[in-house]
């Protein structure tokens, strides 16, 4: 049997064995990569709240839970969608600029996040500096259509007969600001067309009031209307995408018949409120694109007439800047404002 060690022996023993171990512990939070470096910056560390500023179902929706459950699994944190409807996607929009929690995020669409403050300068926050564009989720252009009833076959027979019959035609959208109101509000004024707005709540009233003939055209979102263009209830004249649209070939694009201001699409975007760390917005975007490429969830985008993309934060940025020079120039020339 070894012999005892003595106190004093042993006492320096454990009190080099406790600095041994405390080296080896701020060690291990200075190392990067190591779990002790994480623990104290890892993201997120609690639930991530998804803001949605439209109802359950709708097409921004099915994005935000298609990128909520991807980063559910790769942050291993739950992110919990929010849906905060109401406003035309204001009230959902600012929820998203004015969180300072560190865990919300959102999805928003074009005129909230973009040119929202110039139609309304009343509102509280301003997209263009109380939100960070991450990524650019997926776009879908618009397409000009009337009602069977409405003796024009292409834009051009549109035009000579809206001129022919000034105050005659109606025009639906979802909202003053909309792009559906902004098309055509420009499409009227660059060819001096007498037209009247009629809004509506929502997308699908819109199209209704649109098949009934209670409106003789609109500018409506592709999903929303080329299931009425090929069961001719409705027809079809041109379409806002760069050139022919895939899921619609057969209809001219605006550019194609002459018409100028370019292409115009509505689009989905991925958004954090002012002050989160770049990274962390990198992070999300590369994270936003791969749960973007799951065939679930782009099958379910494309059957809405959505072009899937999925684009790092510097495309969303560039397009919020655009939308915003473009269409705020026609909102402030046109005089538009929330009630016209």
């Amino acid at each position: 049997m070894a012999p005892p060690t003595p106190p004093r022996r042993r006492r320096r023993e454990l009190i080099a064995a406790a600095g041994l171990a405390a080296t080896a512990a701020a060690a291990a939070v200075a190392l990067p990569g190591s779990a002790g470096a994480q623990a104290p910056s890892a993201w997120p560390d609690r639930p991530v709240r998804v803001i949605v500023p439209y109802p359950g179902g709708s097409t921004p929706d099915i994005a935000a839970r298609a990128v909520a459950q991807h980063f559910q699994q790769v942050f291993g944190q739950p992110f919990v969608t929010d849906n905060r409807a109401g406003g035309g996607g204001t009230i959902g929009t600012e929820a998203i600029a004015r969180a300072t929690d560190g865990h919300t995020i959102g999805v928003s669409i074009g005129g909230p996040a973009s040119t929202a403050k110039i139609l309304n300068p009343a509102l509280g926050y301003d997209p263009a500096t109380d939100l960070v564009p991450v990524s650019l989720l997926a776009r879908l252009p618009f397409v000009i259509a009337v009602h069977p009833a409405v003796p024009a076959q292409s834009l051009a027979e549109l035009i000579a007969y809206a001129r022919a019959n000034p105050g005659k035609l109606n025009y639906g959208s979802v909202g003053a600001g909309t792009l559906g109101h902004l098309l055509m509000a420009e499409f009227a004024a660059r060819h001096g067309l007498d037209m009247t707005h009629v809004p509506y709540r929502s997308v699908p009233q819109s199209v209704t009031e649109l098949v009934a003939g209670r409106i003789q055209l609109m500018a409506a979102a592709s999903g929303a209307v080329l299931g009425q263009v090929r069961e001719g209830q409705v027809r079809a004249l041109a379409i806002s995408s760069e050139g022919r649209f895939p899921l619609a070939d057969s209809i001219p694009a605006l550019t194609e018949l002459g018409e100028p201001g370019g292409a115009a699409y509505g689009w989905i975007g991925l958004f954090a409120p002012p002050g989160t760390p770049p990274q962390r917005v990198a992070r999300l975007a590369a994270e936003a694109g791969k749960a973007l490429a799951a065939p679930q969830t782009a099958r379910a985008l494309t059957t809405a007439g959505f072009e899937v993309v999925g684009s790092p934060p510097e495309v969303l940025r560039a397009l919020v800047a655009a939308e915003t020079a473009r269409w705020g120039e026609v909102i402030r020339r046109l005089g538009i404002r929330p009630e016209s």
